[in-house]
């Protein structure tokens, strides 16, 4: 009798129950939807009571161990075999059979003993449970798990490789030992029957008549009704009071777009099974910019508070300049900008052409202090953590690609150059132009610097991916489904930075996890290069638009043919990490540059780096490569409570490694990810941390001054990342005096 679905539980099983139709069951003391006399939350509840002075990390395990087999065991559907299990699934519909036809039964067999073999276990309870709470397929009923985390990793091997078995073998290795993460659509539905999108993030943009705004609208309802984060570009929509053609009236400006926006993703909500979630996108030069950020504040006028819409403004680089210079900036009216340049707002480079504009009488303006701006953002900041910024030119300049981007998504990470669409009175395309669908996936830092074959693990994640940016049908939305289909864009990213840093004794922010982030992320650009083009090679297809990019001329390389020793390890302890794998030379980037400029890259984008969150904890790993905010944090979760989480490899040993975020100078936190974002095509979500009260010494501008967090912190932080190269900033998160933790929570100082 095979034990499949077992092993991956440990060996808590030594009898199964009792049988039913083909299908065996274990006992039904309980069901999934009546848990009762469960023991593992309070025994995950203890690590935040320290004991003698010392964080109880044995109770994690415990409550792990009381997981599996209060939860799991009791209610996980059992089959005589393996095949009997793909009989059930398949005959009640709960997986696709078309991707499981390409394969020879033996093979899935074949595959499932490897994976039973490498012996799989989840280490810590927050681990199995966001799985099997999120993850795992459950019957109709939800009252029974019809599969374990080998099973997801099978389907997923399975569907992703389409029949091709080399790689099927090779998805499963690196899922199985968790060096590779696909992104949650991806790794949630991959050959279910009844699923979901593959990706879940979507970039629009709106130009300014109405037609195209109403399709705006009816594709924001669209997309969040399958599941997506939706960004969306409003800076092309003429400004509160301009005039409308043939009418004698003014526009309303952009804030009640947003509010029609707003209840959008309100309505369209899966049913009530998720809050609709979008972020729309202005450009700071944009005329209605103070009343964009208002609609966020929390004395707004009802009539236009924006409760749930996530806010996002795109800053050129000329905004710096004017703030830094104390001046006088001026706010154009878009409608004008497009009848003098013929094209949308966005798509005109404002730094290049700002003196231009001001001293153009054809385009209405007014003026404001670029100072008090810079201010607003800030309060707006602190009160919500609002706007994410988008320093626009960085992300153009730094663009490989012909075309402009204009904007970013919902978690600010996705720069990827877009086209604007054209839409009659009768709704359609006139001229159909490129928007953005994100194609996620993960390197876990930890376990992939422990592979056997650094290169050959990057390209079979890139394969991946390319099946799910090959396979992905957003018909709903043309212009996304257009722009998927000339980009072939994937977006490879890392999580378990500050793990990895703990791990190997490095502070979080030091010259050695700089160094080290440099090669790492280096590495990355290369073996996905590497990948990329041997796909074009095989299929004889590139990109749209290759033969106009960077990569084709050869400038791309330039930076890495040219270098000193910026993109070697410079200091021995990162050497040591990197021994045994292979650093790319100055002949390696040559003869990789040849090979591009002969066959060219498959994938127009290939890196960015997402926030992670729940399935950073299923990787038993800290999320993206921020900083950790505790070392046992916490988590609320629905209809449950408080579960609290250990830091990955938490040990007196790494214990002096692990700062709170809230408690690291952000300038280093800044410069990790600018050591990363020269490698990376596209961007990454940079959360800054801060506390309400800031501690003494951390900036040395506080000296002096008080110690309460301010405004003036936050500009100087935004402008440090500006001229460090970061492209974006996400979330600005305070900890505020009034929402201390407790337990080992606040006791940083326990010993383990």
């Amino acid at each position: 009798m095979s034990n499949n679905g077992w092993r991956a539980f440990g060996n808590e099983i030594a009898t199964f129950l009792f049988q039913t139709s083909g299908v065996r069951k274990t006992g039904n003391k309980m069901s999934l939807k009546n848990l009762e006399n469960v023991t593992y939350y309070d025994l995950n509840n203890k690590i935040n009571i320290p004991e003698n002075g010392q964080i109880p990390l044995n109770k994690d395990q415990e409550a792990l161990a009381a997981f599996l087999n209060q939860n799991v065991i009791e209610n996980t559907m059992v089959f005589r075999s393996l095949r009997d299990r793909f009989n059930y699934l398949l005959a009640n519909d709960y997986i696709e059979s078309e991707f499981f036809k390409k394969y020879d039964f033996g093979f899935i067999q074949k595959l499932y003993d490897y994976l039973n073999d490498q012996n799989f276990h989840f280490k810590s309870f927050m681990a199995a449970y966001k799985f099997y709470a999120q993850y795992a397929l459950k019957t109709n009923d939800g009252n029974y798990y019809l599969e374990n985390f080998v099973d997801r990793v099978a389907l997923n091997a399975l569907y992703f490789a389409d029949g091709d078995e080399e790689l099927a073998m090779a998805l499963a290795d690196e899922i199985i030992h968790q060096r590779y993460q696909p992104a949650t659509p991806s790794f949630l539905n991959a050959g279910r029957k009844r699923r979901g999108e593959l990706v879940s993030c979507f970039l629009i943009q709106s130009t300014d008549d109405m037609n195209t705004i109403g399709r705006t609208i009816n594709s924001a309802l669209q997309l969040s009704r399958i599941g997506g984060g939706v960004g969306i570009n409003l800076s092309n929509l003429r400004g509160a009071g301009d005039p409308i053609k043939h009418i004698d009236g003014a526009a309303s400006g952009v804030v009640p777009v947003m509010k029609l926006l707003e209840d959008s993703f309100s309505y369209s909500n899966q049913l009530g099974q998720r809050q609709g979630a979008g972020v729309v996108y202005l450009s700071v030069f944009h005329p209605d910019i103070i009343a964009f950020l208002a609609a966020k504040k929390e004395n707004a006028d009802e009539k236009y508070r924006l409760k749930t819409l996530s806010l996002g403004v795109t800053v050129p680089d000329k905004f710096y300049e004017l703030a830094e210079a104390d001046e006088d900036m001026y706010l154009f009216s878009p409608y004008d900008v497009e009848r003098i340049y013929g094209e949308p707002f966005s798509y005109v480079d404002i730094t290049k052409e700002y003196d231009n504009m001001v001293a153009n009488d054809d385009i209405r303006k007014k003026k404001l202090s670029a100072r008090e701006l810079e201010t607003e953002i800030g309060k707006l900041q602190q009160e919500s953590g609002y706007p994410y910024i988008v320093n626009i030119d960085t992300a153009n300049n730094q663009n490989p690609i012909d075309g402009r981007i204009v904007m970013s998504n919902l978690c600010s990470e996705i720069l990827q150059v877009q086209t604007p669409s054209r839409v009659n009175n009768k709704q359609e395309y006139e001229e159909l132009g490129r928007d953005i669908s994100c194609n996620l996936g993960s390197t876990n830092i930890v376990n992939l610097m422990a592979a056997k074959n650094f290169g050959h693990s990057v390209e079979t994640m890139v394969r991946a991916l390319t099946f799910v940016t090959d396979h992905s049908e957003v018909d709903v939305v043309p212009s996304i489904q257009h722009g998927n289909d000339l980009g072939h864009t994937i977006a490879l990213g890392a999580m378990g930075l500050h793990s990895y840093f703990a791990k190997n004794h490095m502070e979080y922010g030091s010259p050695e996890s700089i160094d080290f982030t440099n090669i790492y992320f280096l590495l990355l650009n290369y073996w996905t290069l590497k990948a990329s083009n041997e796909i074009a090679k095989e299929r004889h297809e590139t990109f749209y638009n290759f033969d106009k990019s960077q990569y084709a001329n050869g400038s791309y390389f330039d930076k890495y043919i040219k270098q000193n020793d910026e993109f070697q390890p410079k200091f021995d302890k990162v050497k040591a990490l990197f021994d045994g794998i292979a650093i790319p030379t100055k002949k390696d980037w040559q003869d990789l540059k040849e090979a591009v400029m002969k066959d060219g890259l498959y994938h127009q984008n290939r890196l960015a780096v997402a926030p992670n969150g729940s399935i950073s904890y299923i990787n038993d790993t800290t999320a993206s490569l921020h900083p950790i905010i505790n070392r046992i944090e916490e988590r609320q979760e629905k209809k449950i409570g408080k579960i609290y989480y250990p830091a990955p490899y938490l040990s007196n040993d790494t214990l002096p490694y692990y700062k709170s975020a809230y408690d690291t100078d952000m300038r280093k936190v800044i410069d990790v990810y600018a050591a990363a974002q020269q490698h990376v095509d596209q961007g990454m979500s940079l959360t800054l941390f801060m506390r309400s009260t800031i501690p003494e010494g951390l900036y040395e501008w506080k000296d002096g001054r008080t110690n309460k967090m301010t405004t003036r912190d936050l500009t100087i932080l935004r402008n440090y990342a500006h001229k460090k190269g970061i492209k974006s900033i996400y979330y600005v998160r305070t900890f505020t005096d009034d929402e201390g933790e407790v337990g080992a929570n606040q006791c940083e100082s326990c010993v383990i």
